[in-house]
This record gives C-alpha cells, structure tokens and sequence, in this order.
C-alpha cells in the first residue's frame, strides 16, 4: 500500500494561497508581542503570557493553541506554551533576521499596500503612496528604527545571497570595489571575506549607514572598508574599479534607474566593471520568487524585477553593454556591465 499523501484539490490549493494572510497576521502579532522572547527561558502558561503582554487571557490561549498548530509554539501535557526552533527563529538576536523581516514584511503598512494592488494595476504608481501618504524611502527616512529594522529585514530576505555572489564570481580581479547602496555593508562584507585583496567603499544614505560600523567590525573587515554618505541620485563615489548595485535598480522607476545608472557611469574610470545584483527572471511560465517580489516592487517601492532582456534595454538606454549573467547558487543573479 503506498504511503503516498493525497493530492490536495485545485479548489483547495488556490483557497489555501489566499487565506495565507490569516497566518502571516498571527506570526506577526506573536512576534510585535514579544511571546518568543518570554518563551526564552521555558515554558509559561498561557495566562502568564496573557498578563505579560496585557492581553485578554482566554483569548490569548486561543491565539497560542493556534500558532501550536504550525510548529511555532508547543502546548505541553500540563497545558503550559514553549517556544519551538521553529519559533526561535523569531526572538531578538536569532540567527536568520526573522524577527525584523516579519516585523517588516508583515507590518500593516506592507500588507496594507497589497491591500491596494488593483490601485497600482489600474495607475502603475506604487500603492504605499495611498497607504501611508508618502513614499516608501521618505517614510524610513522619518523613522529610523523602522529604518534599521527594514535594513535587517533585507539580511532575512537575502541572507544567502551574499556568500553565493561572492563564490559566483571573482572579485579578486578588482583593487577597489564601491557598493552602491550597500546599507549595512552585508554584500560587501562577504565579498572581501572571500576576496582577501580587494578593498571596499561602502556608500548609503547617512541614516541607512548607522549600523554599518557594527557590522563591518563584526565580519572582521572594518579595515578594509571606507563608509561614505551620499545620495545615489545626486552622485557616487568615483575611482573604483568595480561597482555593485546589489537589489537597487528594482526598487526605482525607470527614470530613476537611468539617473542611478548614469551616476554610475560617471564615476567610473575606464576599464571598471558595473554588476547588477538582482532577481533575473527566467522567461515563460518558470515558477521563480522574483515573480512575487516584483508584485511587492510594484506596490511598495514602485520599482520592478526583470529579465535577462529587460536589464540588456535598461543598461542600452544608460549607456552600458550588458556583457553577461551570471548564476550564483542563490535566486539572484550578477549582471555584468561595461561603459558602452
């Protein structure tokens, strides 16, 4: 007799897909409330918890026993909740960013604009405007916890990116490297911890560079990298050797990655390298996460992903050839680039 689980229905799979949101709300809150954190020194009832974080305690056993149901917290035979390591993931400081990506991710503002999406089909403008009145970067610039937070929540995202760029190709070719954009430094400090010659510049906005220093002195490459402070729209950094751009062009409209782009190709001397760092999508019915994220890029930051072809257009129309793609072991992928 096989063993073989029934297939799930087609009318069951698609109900599934759009009821996701009911267990996306019940992590965050678990999460904003802080139950993986009280969990962390053992099990606690459920009315302990209830008073820790002042919530109503028949309710809150409901709203435990049901996250117990997705691995996420463990009701014991004496009826107390302990934190699985599913749910670990989740307390401050674990492994993985978890924490601050589903605080960012599933935060009202990011579901809320998803709740507008047909205002984005219908407009093409990202719905975030209409959620919170301004843009999604003018808003973090206001808010610089939520701005950290959100720079932690890229690690979550794409924490495997980096060692994977770094294997997929070979930096040591380049003295200087300056990463545009970079935050905290997490691509870079892969990079020249794989790559032992090359030295980094490390340029952001000065309030998404604030945790950069922590960062770089804690992978050890402090040393070798300068923090700069600007705004890519107005110029970056000149001189380098090679230049990342690493999930940038896809948060801008087209207009803005020209002047990005632009920017870039003045401050290149000749012979350097640009590179691209990005979800390339594969063409056709291909199943690829980039296919998602290019969803959020239209409501939230009112950029797009693309294809192989699309950034081959995209860099034409700054004055770059687009020389070749290269796979990594991650979902993203390294355009390379030269000055036309």
């Amino acid at each position: 007799m096989s063993s073989a689980q029934p297939s799930v229905p087609p009318h069951v799979q698609v109900i599934q897909m759009a009821t996701a949101y009911w267990l996306s709300q019940l992590i965050y809150t678990a999460t904003k409330l802080g139950v993986p954190d009280l969990l962390a020194d053992g099990p606690r009832s459920s009315a302990d918890l209830a008073q820790a974080t002042r919530t109503n305690p028949r309710v809150f056993h409901r709203f435990l026993r049901s996250l117990a149901g997705f691995g996420i917290f463990a009701q014991q035979e004496d009826g107390r909740f302990a934190v699985t390591p599913l749910g670990a993931t989740l307390q401050t400081g674990a492994p993985g960013a978890a924490r601050a990506t589903v605080l960012t991710m599933a935060s009202p503002w990011a579901w809320g604009a998803f709740g507008e999406l047909q205002y984005s089909l219908e407009t093409g403008e990202p719905s975030i405007e209409k959620v919170l009145g301004m843009g999604l970067f003018e808003h973090l610039a206001a808010h610089p916890d939520e701005a950290a937070q959100f720079s932690e929540s890229m690690v979550g995202i794409h924490g495997a990116e980096p060692p994977a760029v770094a294997a997929a190709y070979d930096f040591s070719l380049y003295r200087s490297i300056v990463d545009v954009g970079g935050a905290t430094g997490n691509m870079l400090a892969a990079i020249l911890n794989a790559h032992p010659a090359p030295r980094g510049v490390l340029f952001d906005r000065p309030h998404v560079v604030t945790e950069a220093p922590a960062l770089l002195r804690a992978r050890g490459v402090e040393g070798r990298v300068s923090i700069e402070k600007g705004n890519f729209f107005e110029h970056v950094p000149a001189g380098g050797d090679l230049y990342i751009l690493s999930h940038i062009i896809h948060d801008w409209t087209e207009a803005q990655c020209l002047t990005i782009l632009g920017n870039c190709r003045r401050a290149m001397k000749p012979g350097a390298k640009l590179l691209i760092v990005e979800f390339v999508l594969p063409e056709g019915n291909t199943p690829h996460f980039g296919k998602l994220t290019d969803m959020v890029m239209l409501t939230i930051p009112g950029g797009e992903e693309r294809t192989a072809a699309e950034y081959d257009t995209l860099l034409a129309a700054a004055g770059f050839k687009m020389t070749r793609v290269v796979p990594t072991a991650s979902d993203v992928s390294i355009v390379e680039a030269e000055v036309a």
